[in-house]
């Protein structure tokens, strides 16, 4: 066999080998194009069906706090899904896919045990129902909002100051978490002092005359106004009294303002601070 043909043999045998990669690669770049199709057709399928299964929820009026936990959580595993099914266009192995996600699972979970903790918190959370949504809590941090969203690693919080706060689920699972709004009445304390040597009677009947005056006051069980103790600088009360959840703050803030402006009218006077001095020559 003399030169020009195992030249022309050589050339053939390359121009086989750029054919089939040729080949290859076509088939290649149509799995790719169809997995880009499957990856953006899947999420806009996932995002309609998220849809969907939210207005189920709502016609079944299944409780906001596990709505939004399985909304959340149903979202991530949808595209997850997604994502296997367009590795799997592209050529790659189902035991392939397990095995990098097991070890992935494993170096994630080490990584992100505090994640992990949060997501075991949010099951805590929904389960044993420490608080939901809509209600008003205050954190052992002391963040005081109301609860609007509970997801699977953190839970939206809205401030009275209009802050939006995400709490992480596992702190608040195994912190203190005081619900305001759990009870449906609440006692307020509200605090004052009368001068020494006015009546302590005359008080406490003006301030009653007030309490009666407002039906956010509730009289079973009845207002009672008491001497808290002996200040330095006058009589320190207490008046409490009973109100709904809803009623208590905008009532305390007008019940003082009133008795304020009313038992000055009545000769009953505030004491200013005082101070005795006494020199020795």
């Amino acid at each position: 066999m003399n030169v020009a043909e195992k030249l022309q043999i050589e050339v053939g045998s390359l121009e086989a080998i750029l054919s089939s990669l040729g080949e290859k690669l076509v088939a290649f770049g149509l799995r790719l194009l169809a997995a880009v199709a499957i990856l953006v057709i899947g999420f806009w399928l996932t995002k309609r069906l998220m849809a969907a299964i939210k207005r189920g929820m709502e016609r079944r009026k299944l409780e906001a706090s596990l709505s939004t936990f399985l909304l959340s959580f149903l979202n991530i595993l949808f595209k997850i899904f997604v994502v296997v099914i367009c590795l799997t266009t592209v050529g790659v192995q189902m035991t392939s896919i397990v095995a990098v996600l097991g070890a992935a699972s494993l170096a994630v979970g080490m990584a992100l045990s505090g994640t992990l903790q949060n997501f075991a918190g949010g099951i805590v959370i929904l389960f044993f129902k420490p608080f939901k949504v809509g209600d008003t809590i205050e954190t052992a941090t002391g963040k005081t909002g109301v609860v609007k969203k509970i997801m699977i690693f953190t839970t939206e919080l809205h401030t009275f100051d209009n802050q939006v706060v995400f709490l992480p689920n596992g702190a608040l699972a195994n912190g203190e978490i005081t619900n305001l709004s759990h009870a449906k009445v609440r006692r307020t304390d509200l605090k004052l002092s009368v001068a020494y040597g006015d009546k302590i009677a005359d008080a406490r009947k003006v301030i009653l005359d007030i309490l009666k005056k407002d039906s956010r006051v509730m009289w079973d069980p009845a207002p009672q106004i008491l001497i808290e103790r002996l200040g330095d600088s006058g009589v320190e009360l207490v008046v409490r009294y009973w109100a709904k959840y809803a009623d208590a703050y905008a009532s305390s803030l007008d019940l003082i303002e009133q008795i304020y402006e009313m038992l000055p009218k009545k000769k009953i006077n505030f004491p200013f601070p005082q101070l005795d001095v006494r020199i020795t020559k």
